[in-house]
């Protein structure tokens, strides 16, 4: 395929409409044609699973009929008991929110020894037509009192992540008027590694995942048997220092494309394309043809740092790509998919 063409297919202006919400994303960026358009870049066939969700039925929650206790368009810091601990978490509801339409949830998990609050600073989240929630971990083992989260060697011991995430999905469905067929799941570095013990653990309540720089210890998937196949979406910069791209064997960590090729693998996948590099610095490779159309995506990040694609404010160290946004790439992946 000619550059030019493919250059014209990812320019197109992204725009995700659904019944009662605006057009979303900005003229500049590829985001959403990227996704949207990657069949043309890399002959990905649109997912038998990813119909929009207006052609689908939503799975109305018992908050439809609550009064809201936040007033739309506010970010808000909420407590909720889990495991015999007080948690917390950050909430921001979209501004156009009411509760006579259901509406999709984003929970993004921060890295450690960073905050909710600062992944919805950076992550550019909260413009997403969704409900978005920012948990915050409990301070794990090693230095300094870092916040973290299950699955990584310095998480607090006897701390149950996976049983406070489904705490806080049934928290928000009970006081929120939310499509419970929609629950995404992201993170970055030690969050974006526990989305995938999200994935293997909590499939019933998580749609989808998109771990950001993410880190993936052993125990992130070991004994990983989803009770459905979980779509996943992955960045990861090419020269992340702290969560190496080729996979640092001494910490347990694999490298990023082989990872990506074994989730692909439990997905049932049968067709691998051939990587696409849309930019200089873009690289996209899909799995086609998944079990219940669970398709995998991975995107590359040549160059790019242990840092969230397009960030608004500091998330790492190392280079951030501006060519795409992560939030925009990720909610094209998400937007369709539904339990």
């Amino acid at each position: 395929m000619r550059t030019a063409v493919m250059r014209t297919a990812v320019m197109r202006t992204a725009v995700m409409r659904t019944a009662k919400h605006r057009p979303l994303f900005r003229a500049r960026t590829f985001a959403g044609a990227a996704l949207a358009g990657l069949s043309l870049l890399i002959g990905v066939a649109p997912s038998p699973a990813a119909a929009s969700p207006s052609e689908a039925s939503a799975v109305a929650s018992a908050g439809c009929t609550a009064a809201p206790t936040q007033q739309p368009g506010t970010s808000v810091l909420h407590t909720l008991s889990s495991g015999g601990r007080e948690r917390t978490y950050q909430l921001r509801i979209p501004a156009g929110y009411s509760a006579d339409q259901e509406w999709p949830v984003v929970l993004a998990y921060h890295g450690r020894g960073s905050t909710g609050p600062d992944v919805e600073k950076y992550s550019g989240l909260n413009s997403l037509p969704a409900i978005v929630a920012y948990p915050n971990g409990v301070i794990g083992t090693g230095d300094g009192n870092r916040q973290a989260w299950q699955g990584a060697p310095y998480a607090a011991a006897g701390v149950d992540d996976v049983a406070f995430t489904r705490d806080l999905v049934d928290a928000l469905e009970a006081s929120w008027c939310v499509d419970s067929g929609r629950v995404y799941a992201t993170g970055k570095s030690n969050g974006g590694g526990f989305t995938a013990l999200l994935a293997c653990r909590l499939a019933d309540r998580i749609t989808a995942v998109a771990p950001v720089a993410a880190a993936f210890y052993p125990a992130t998937g070991a004994n990983c048997t989803p009770s459905r196949p979980v779509p996943v979406i992955d960045f990861h910069g090419t020269s992340d220092s702290t969560i190496p791209y080729r996979g640092d064997a001494d910490r347990g960590l694999p490298a990023i494309p082989t990872w990506v090729d074994g989730w692909a693998g439990r997905n049932g996948c049968t067709t691998k394309q051939a990587s696409a590099r849309i930019e200089p610095d873009i690289t996209f490779t899909g799995w086609t043809d998944c079990t219940s159309g669970a398709d995998v995506r991975h995107v590359a990040v040549t160059g790019g740092g242990h840092t969230w694609p397009g960030a608004d404010s500091d998330s790492g160290g190392g280079a951030t790509t501006r060519t795409i946004e992560a939030h925009e790439v990720l909610w094209e992946f998400f937007a369709g998919r539904r339990i």
